[in-house]
Parts: structure tokens; sequence; C-alpha cells
């Protein structure tokens, strides 16, 4: 049973990194466009809003999350961007204000839930330690999306490692969502930290295997970049398979990020 106050202390520092990134924000900067089409820096911080208002439900109201999860299968292709439009409408303190308090609030639900709870998601239950994980991983890779619209590179740290890690465990449902058969063996990962630890996952003797730099595998299982663009390198089919379809989020995976140098 893992203990979720790691993940939660990482998030908390990767939450505030970002808003140290946003707080001082002149009004019109909001309104700069991301990576994302059709979403600004407003978009960007409101869909971490909704999202960590979502988690909250799943884990404090499970009753209310449940209609959530109705209204986002009536609307399959448009309830993630309505959400976002909905909190990017907003002014820029009453936005930032909402999104510190959501998120200050999840915090407080996710360390006072009972050891091994489990809440429901948009896909499989997750754990409080397993939840923590995700959104430390949307944080992480929507505040590349902010950076990339500031004219920021923010530096990686070692919080990499809890994406890593989900990013290695969603591998079965990643195949499973491209429609494509599951290998049955385990693959070896072998990645290189932002501080120069080696973190492995898998049988030392697996044929398939994935190397290369922590970063670009988060870079990857986010799909912030191509992997042309990337340093990773797959040894055998199925691993080779893996990093053309390989994500760490539920639902579509949509367009993805193009390759450098080339139109969308």
């Amino acid at each position: 049973m893992a203990d979720p106050t790691p993940v939660l202390d990482d998030l908390r520092a990767e939450s505030d990194e970002l808003d140290r990134l946003v707080a001082e924000l002149e009004p019109e900067q909001w309104a700069l466009p991301t990576p994302a089409d059709g979403w600004t820096v407003a978009h960007q911080i409101a869909h971490l809003t909704w999202t960590d208002h979502s988690s909250l439900l799943a884990v404090t109201d499970q009753v209310a999350f449940a209609r959530e999860v109705e209204k986002a299968l009536a609307e399959p292709g448009d309830f993630v961007d309505n959400g976002a439009e909905q909190g990017a409408a907003k002014p820029p303190v009453r936005l930032l204000g909402g999104w510190r308090a959501g998120r200050e609030a999840l915090q407080n639900a996710l360390r006072a839930a009972p050891a091994g709870a489990r809440f429901p998601w948009y896909g499989p239950p997750m754990s409080a330690a397993s939840m923590a994980t995700a959104r430390l991983m949307e944080t992480w890779a929507h505040g590349l999306d902010v950076a990339d619209a500031l004219g920021v590179a923010p530096a990686p740290t070692d919080r990499l490692r809890h994406i890593v890690r989900l990013g290695v465990r969603t591998r079965d449902y990643a195949f499973g969502l491209h429609g494509q058969p599951v290998p049955f063996e385990e693959f070896r990962v072998e990645l290189t930290g932002p501080s120069g630890d080696s973190w492995v996952y898998g049988p030392e003797d697996a044929d398939d295997r994935v190397t290369g730099p922590a970063l670009d595998f988060c870079l990857l299982v986010t799909r912030r970049a191509h992997r042309a663009d990337l340093a990773l390198h797959a040894e055998g089919p199925d691993a080779d398979r893996w990093l053309d379809v390989a994500q760490a989020f539920a639902g579509p995976p949509g367009a993805g990020r193009p390759q450098k140098g080339t139109a969308r």
C-alpha cells in the first residue's frame, strides 16, 4: 500500500512552481496562445482547476462525481473543452484564486483519505497516491504549455520520477486505447533522471526495452513532443510500437504535437 505523502508533497511543489509562473501575469498575458489548439494560458489553468474539482468530488462526493461522469458520456468530444472555456472566461484574479483554493482542498482530502481507499475516475479507480500522481502529471504537462506561451524553459526536476512510473504502469492501457494487442511480456525501461540517477523498471533480461532521458519519456507519455524529436531508443518490435502510442492520461489521445519543422 503506497504512502501518498511523498507524491502529495511533490504535487504541491509542482503546483507552486506553476503558480509562481502565472501569479504576476498581466491580464493580456492570460490570453496568450499555448501549443494546445484554441487554448490560452487561462484555458490551461482553468483545465487544472476543473480537473482538481472533479478529483475532489471523486474523493469526497462520489454521487456528485457520478453525475460528472454522466455529463462526460453525454458530451464525449466537448466535455473537457467546455470546462476549460467556462473557467477561462473568468477574470484572472478569480481564476487564479479558484485554482489555488481547489488544489489545496484536494491536497487536504487526499491526505485525510483512509489507508487503502480507492476512488472512482473516468478511467479505472485510483488510490490516493495514484490520484496525486495523475494530478502531478497534468500539472507538469499543462505547466509546460503555459511556459511555452510565456517563452520560459523550466528546468526538469526529479519529480518526473512519478510521471515515469505512471507512464510505465499505463503501458497496457495505452495499447488498448489505440486498439492494439497488449504484449504479454514486461518491458525493460532504463531512463536517466535529471540528476543523473538511473530509473529502471522491468526484468533485466526482457527482450523489449526502452532507454533514454527521463524527461523525453515524460514528454512522450504526456504527448508534449513528437517521438521523432526525442532521444528515446526502443529495442524490439513491441517496445517500438509502444513509443508510438504511449500515454499516461485517461481519455482520447488527441492529435499530439507535430514533429519539429513540420506543419500541423
